[in-house]
């Protein structure tokens, strides 16, 4: 499902990011960076993860000189289980919200939520945030960091930050050109420490509908952006299109989950992942240099694992989706 927009605008995007962020190659793109441990000053994991997505929705709002009730919508989501960042993050904005979860997609469903908002006149101004936390991802999904489990290779590592980005129908810079709306799709795998593997078809799938349905071929774009596969996904991701729609992705195509880190320094594994992953490259460093006019046409395509421990230790498989957002630099 493609669609199209006219009147939908990027006024403002705000970055927070953690220690091994502030450490990688892109720093110097991020509005806030916390270069200690990750409380923050807070008492738990989880509450550090609700004060990054206070920070980033507060210092958005303090630096386009906006009041809440300027905004007409809040939406946020996270991978804290019932989505608890974004909601005890809201209680303390007098704003309208939607909590969303789309695992490390979520930014892309937020993103075309806000824009089918604002296009259907609906609402005028929407924040779109979304956040990670390493730390919390460990304790919830996999061991706690003290059981010392050593990780294949395949592994990612959770990104710790918030983003949000402040949607308009006023014209600026950049703007939400079009979306394109993933399917679940599941290939049957089951290795939680592989999900590059499990992301990659899904974020074919996506890529592929919406080349179709724009009538574009990959050369259309400056850059298409997967969110978090990871340095093994990715080349999947490419076998996956050539094999399955003679599509080869060349030199414009890249994965945010390779360029948040420097791989070959950081104890990353395979990369970077969590929804803040795309979301601090897509809007720390692509929306930052798309200004400067470096890029004009981007692709980006989040990836998320919908992953349930439940569900895994009942042997099922874990299914994956990706959604894509189309960035245009208006001339």
């Amino acid at each position: 499902m493609t669609t199209k927009y006219n009147n939908v605008f990027i006024e403002d995007a705000y970055t927070v990011c953690g220690n091994y962020e502030n450490d990688g190659p892109l720093s110097k793109y991020f509005d806030k960076k916390h270069k200690k441990d990750l409380y923050f000053d807070e008492k738990s994991w989880e509450k550090a993860e609700v004060h990054l997505l206070k920070e980033a929705n507060e210092n958005i709002l303090k630096k386009n000189k906006l009041k809440e009730q300027d905004i007409d919508l809040l939406i946020s989501g996270d991978l804290q289980n019932q989505i608890a960042a974004s909601d005890y993050m809201a209680r303390d904005f007098d704003i309208p919200f939607l909590g969303i979860f789309e695992a490390c997609s979520t930014s892309s469903e937020g993103l075309i939520i806000g824009s089918n908002f604002i296009e259907g006149k609906l609402c005028k101004r929407i924040l779109v945030s979304t956040s990670s936390h390493n730390m919390v991802s460990e304790k919830q999904f996999r061991n706690p960091t003290e059981y010392g489990t050593p990780k294949p290779k395949t592994a990612t590592f959770t990104a710790t930050g918030a983003v949000s980005i402040l949607l308009t129908n006023k014209k600026n810079k950049v703007k939400i050109e079009s979306s394109t709306i993933g399917k679940v799709v599941d290939m049957g795998t089951t290795d939680v420490n592989h999900m590059g593997a499990v992301m990659a078809p899904a974020a074919g799938d996506v890529i592929y509908n919406h080349l179709t349905d724009t009538k574009r071929d990959t050369s259309y774009y400056d850059l298409i952006l997967t969110g978090d596969l990871g340095v093994y996904g990715k080349e999947i991701l490419k076998d996956y299109m050539l094999t399955k729609y003679n599509i080869e992705l060349g030199d414009n195509y890249n994965d945010c989950g390779t360029m948040l880190y420097d791989i070959k320094r950081q104890p990353v594994f395979a990369g970077g992942s969590g929804p803040v992953c795309s979301g601090l490259v897509n809007f720390g460093y692509i929306y930052k240099e798309m200004l400067k006019d470096k890029f004009k046409r981007v692709l980006i395509v989040p990836t998320g694992a919908i992953f349930s421990p439940t569900f895994t230790f009942q042997k099922e498989s874990i299914p994956a989706i990706a959604n894509c957002v189309s960035l245009e630099v208006v001339e």
